[in-house]
């Protein structure tokens, strides 16, 4: 039997509300800056929607199938997103919405889930388990060393820069093979300790699912079908809307889209960090790296094979340098378990001089 809160039955009523409005939208020609406006929330309504359908569903499996889950659906926005912008040949666009995804959960969401959690602890200090935090810097550091090594070889010239796609196909498949070997362990070591868990009635969990089967999958299949069509519309209205905002293509992708295609990760990061659980938060936001970093861009660099654009792991020199830089900050905060306000002040700062930069980009 479904139990939906009256506040979630609120929103997803006008989630969709405004998935049919931002249709209307599109097709009825409305004003670029409305349009794009309304496809903006509509998709990181349908972000939500993904998410709360995908825990119901994991919460009949186990928090590491929920937090593996959630990142993987929850990420169908920025994948429509970027799949319709390289259809579109919207190169710069799909670019940086995909990094500007890593930007914002690496640094804003991190920042921000490091700075409630440290004033919400006894000391000031917020404290969480390292082994998570330092799997999602290996898998981040890999990428970014991919991305770094092929913008050595396009500055320098060499042989190896005519090649850029073919590198990128085989870094995009060896990128999946090292998430999967790193993924199925964890998945089973999830398994492992639900199955531990069950033989200990204290720890049994006492809800479980509130919504049934049919409707987690109906959830789940709507919202996936919604994103996809919101994606389109959202990319069609994006010229014309920066073109009045005068904003850049750049500072559209990484900031706007990056924000709204993560909002899931916003919130929720925030409520657990509030709620003192600081492993979960962190959790939430490192899993949410990990998977845009060694999944999602390698999954949708193979799949722009078969479309009008091809995105490789060939970036602006400027956004391989604050790759290589956020990886090892991130690292540098996240490594040793603990994190102070400050430390979570100075990723939000970053983020900010980094948006900043894009808007004359």
């Amino acid at each position: 039997m479904s139990r939906v809160t009256p506040l979630e039955r609120i929103a997803l009523v006008a989630i969709c509300v405004l998935t049919a409005l931002a249709g209307v939208a599109n097709y009825g020609r409305w004003a670029a800056v409305p349009r794009f406006a309304i496809a903006t929330l509509a998709l990181a309504g349908l972000a939500w929607t993904v998410s709360f359908a995908t825990e119901q569903l994991g919460e009949r499996f186990g928090p590491g199938v929920t937090g593996m889950m959630q990142s993987t659906l929850g990420n169908l926005p920025e994948l429509f997103v970027v799949v319709f912008a390289l259809q579109k040949h919207e190169l710069v666009v799909a670019q940086t919405a995909i990094v500007g995804s890593l930007f914002a959960n690496a640094m804003l969401v991190l920042g921000l889930v490091i700075v409630v959690g440290a004033r919400r602890s006894g000391d000031g200090v917020m404290r969480f388990s390292h082994r998570l935090p330092r799997d999602t810097t290996t898998l981040l550091l890999i990428t970014v060393f991919i991305i770094v090594l092929l913008g050595l070889s396009l500055g320098s010239h060499d042989k190896a820069s005519h090649h850029v796609e073919v590198i990128s196909a085989v870094g995009a498949v060896s990128l999946l093979v090292v998430y999967f070997a790193w993924a199925v362990p964890y998945l089973r070591s999830d398994a492992k300790r639900r199955a531990e868990s069950v033989k200990e009635p204290a720890l049994e969990r006492a809800d479980g699912p509130r919504l049934s089967l049919a409707t987690t999958v109906a959830l789940l299949a709507t919202g996936g079908v919604a994103s996809a069509f919101v994606s389109d519309w959202f990319i069609a209205g994006l010229a014309p809307a920066i073109g009045q905002l005068h904003i850049s293509q750049a500072f559209a992708g990484l900031v706007i889209v990056a924000i709204a295609g993560n909002a899931v990760e916003n919130a929720t990061g925030l409520v657990l960090a509030w709620k003192g659980r600081s492993d979960l938060a962190i959790s939430v936001v490192k899993n949410s790296v990990a998977q845009i970093a060694a999944f999602l861009f390698p999954v949708l660099v193979l799949i722009s094979f078969g479309l009008a654009t091809r995105l490789t792991f060939s970036l602006a020199p400027v956004y391989v340098g604050a790759l290589a830089l956020m990886a090892l900050v991130v690292w540098q905060v996240t490594a040793d378990g603990e994190a102070a306000a400050f430390e979570g002040w100075a990723l939000v700062a970053l983020y900010v001089i980094l948006a900043t930069l894009t808007l004359y980009e």
